[in-house]
């Protein structure tokens, strides 16, 4: 079994990360996908360049590893770092986006369509049916809006 390691290490490369990329989509949250992709990158290194001995293949692929675990790790705390604010609040993500009234308001209530949506508004000012508006806070389930003076604000379908 060594010495057919040792003669196609390409392919005992190639095994190790489809297994490892197998094992992930058995549901590890992410833990095995990083050596899985390492264990291929050594494949291809052992295929490209067969003179790489077993003792270079296995510290790259270490290397490898680590490497795709701490540049994963830098680019998710970033990504998350920016959501934070808004975890279980998907309505705070609404907040910049401009949308048209549905109806005139009514005490300062009205509605505007979101994607696939219907929300309750209120504004401050009496705003006719079919003007845009722009959602600058949140107040439970009411959106609270005002007549838009500047182009600058994301739409909903720009993001």
């Amino acid at each position: 079994m060594i010495e057919l390691i040792s003669t196609q290490p390409a392919w005992f490369w190639l095994c190790v990360g489809g297994l490892l990329l197998i094992a992930e989509l058995l549901g590890t949250g992410g833990y095995l996908l990083w050596s899985g992709i390492a264990g291929i990158a050594v494949a291809l290194i052992a295929w490209l360049f067969p003179g790489v001995n077993w003792q270079w293949q296995g510290i790259l692929f270490a290397v490898f590893s680590l490497a795709s675990v701490v540049i994963w790790r830098k680019w998710l705390s970033q990504r998350s770092a920016e959501r934070l604010d808004n975890v279980n609040q998907k309505s705070h993500q609404l907040i910049g986006i401009k949308a048209r009234l549905l109806t005139d308001t009514d005490e300062g209530y009205s509605r505007i369509r979101l994607a696939d949506g219907s929300w309750r508004v209120y504004a401050q000012q009496a705003l006719p049916a079919g003007t845009e508006v722009v959602v600058i806070s949140v107040d439970g389930i009411t959106l609270k809006v005002s007549a838009v003076s500047d182009d600058n604000i994301p739409r909903l379908n720009d993001l």
